[in-house]
């Protein structure tokens, strides 16, 4: 404990210690048949902790999970950090290269693996894994493990609350993830800024659409329990199922990309519901017809913006009453813009190259650049992307914007060669490698096209060499061989490259042709 009587370290396990203690019979997971109240979780959670420090783990080192959204996963968010160590949350959507690449990057201790995902490890050699059968009962190997471990609480040794709680990794332009790493302080008010924007409280029912392996779901793992919410576990997005879910569970919040917000809207089973749920989007812009969509079914769309390097989110389109009045075309209009920053964020701006506020005239276009609690802070184990990153003391997005009379920003362009396809990263760098791996091809070159599902997909620009013959699909499917099926191309066309005088792919004109008619060039 701080000498200080009027400070405390902030961090997220907290939310834990205080929802337990105030409402210890409360629900605070649903997970089909299973049901956690408060005590129940923090106890999971302390012999999870407990375990980990008996395993000869030191203060600081990392612990991987590799599984989608149940509750060991959500577990993990406290118990890791409980014991003083960093988790490393793995995209479960990944290829086996990309996972042993993250393990071995972070210099991960442990990894615990869902029985579904074991094969993402066969790479992996030398590091104690802990297998979830995810059934819940004795003799699944992560609920006999938790049964060893201790109920009563580790010993706190947070000393600071700038130490990592977490590293969360993302495609990067060179094509190798980035550890980006978040601190207990960033996470705290990062769920706070989210439970507020959102407008979440202790009535909360909280539907786990989108992966925990987000950014730590965009850190709503602590951010229900601060507010005492529950936690609605869901292992696959399945509308039908969500559409149960939304009605057996009383769901009041979700988040999720436009694409999973679109099969949400034209499920069968989808009807206007007695009470309203509050749904966030991120990941790109809703359109009229999907905002109009979820609007007649009485749920209430949120355009939230963010990067992996903020947390997630941390940006909103804030909607104004008076703007319901507004015809469906212009409301879209005004809610797909990126807004401004959260309660715990400073302001976003937009500048020019040499860090000056562009002009608030919605016309003149510049990068959104971030500062403040909401920005991760840096690269685990790379200094030189981090100073490039921070470069003036701003994060910079890459994302070209405008600047509006009323001080709201909106996404133009992006000038970083990264797609973001339902909600996640592809690098078209890392596409571009894998496409270069095929014995005929000699050169590619991979840009954004819009795709009316996906928001955006990867379009390969292909040079065979002389003499060599290759189909559309024998790339695609030699891509998917290599890296994760959705970074594989939707689409291959064989042309010359377009090129400057020095030799350098022009990109930006491939990108145009593709975008030709479009008002953006992301989507």
């Amino acid at each position: 404990m701080s000498e200080k009587v009027y400070r405390s370290e902030l961090t997220p396990v907290s939310f834990l210690r205080r929802s337990a203690y105030m409402f210890p019979e409360k629900t605070a997971v649903v997970y089909g048949e299973r049901r956690y109240s408060y005590s129940e979780l923090e106890e999971r959670v302390d012999r999870l902790a407990s375990q980990l420090r008996d395993a000869g783990l030191q203060k600081g080192d990392r612990v991987a999970f590799l599984c989608p959204n149940t509750p060991p996963m959500l577990e993990a968010h406290y118990a890791v950090p409980a014991a003083g160590l960093v988790l490393v949350a793995i995209n479960t959507r990944l290829g086996k290269d990309e996972v042993t690449y993250i393990v071995e990057h972070s210099g991960a201790r442990m990894i615990f693996v869902d029985a579904e995902l074991e094969e993402l490890l066969a790479d992996v050699e030398g590091l104690e894994t802990v297998r979830i059968e995810d059934t819940g009962d004795q003799g699944d190997p992560y609920e006999d493990y938790l049964a060893e471990g201790s109920p009563e609480p580790v010993p706190d040794v947070l000393e600071d609350e700038e130490e990592t709680i977490s590293i969360n990794y993302t495609s990067g332009t060179t094509g190798k993830p980035k550890g980006v790493m978040y601190t207990h302080r960033g996470a705290y008010l990062s769920a706070l800024g989210n439970a507020i924007e959102i407008g979440m409280g202790y009535e909360t029912r909280y539907l786990w659409t989108l992966p925990m392996f987000h950014c730590n779901g965009w850190t709503f793992p602590w951010a229900v329990t601060a507010v005492s919410g529950t936690h609605v576990c869901l292992r696959k997005v399945e509308p039908p199922r969500i559409w149960e879910l939304f009605e057996d569970e009383g769901i009041t919040h979700y988040c999720a990309a436009p694409t999973v917000q679109i099969g949400i809207v034209n499920e069968e089973a989808a009807h206007p519901l007695e009470t309203s749920v509050t749904a966030a989007i991120a990941g790109a812009p809703p359109p009229p017809t999907l905002l109009s969509g979820l609007i007649d079914l009485n749920i209430r769309p949120m355009h939230i913006y963010g990067l992996t390097e903020t947390y997630g989110p941390m940006t909103t389109s804030g909607v104004h009453p008076e703007w319901e009045e507004l015809d469906m075309e212009e409301r879209a209009r005004l809610m797909a813009r990126q807004g401004q920053g959260y309660t715990t964020a400073d302001l976003v701006r937009v500048v020019d190259e040499n860090m000056n506020d562009v002009e608030r005239d919605g016309e003149a276009m510049g990068e959104i650049v971030m500062h403040g609690n909401m920005v991760a802070k840096g690269y685990f184990e790379n200094e030189e992307a981090t100073e490039e990153a921070f470069e003036g003391g701003w994060y910079h997005s890459g994302d070209v914007a405008v600047w509006h009379p009323d001080g709201y920003v909106e996404i133009r362009d992006r000038d970083k060669d990264i797609i973001i396809s339902g909600g996640e990263n592809i690098s078209t760098i890392e596409v571009e490698q894998a496409v270069a791996r095929h014995p005929a091809v000699m050169e590619a070159a991979v840009v954004a096209i819009p795709d009316e599902k996906w928001g955006e997909r990867p379009k390969a620009f292909v040079v065979l060499k002389r003499g060599q013959e290759a189909t559309e699909e024998e790339i695609i499917d030699f891509c998917k061989e290599h890296i994760a099926r959705f970074k594989a191309p939707e689409a291959v066309e064989f042309t010359e490259l377009p090129k400057t005088s020095t030799g350098k792919v022009q990109k930006f004109v491939l990108r145009d042709k593709e975008w030709e008619g479009s008002e953006k060039k992301v989507n």
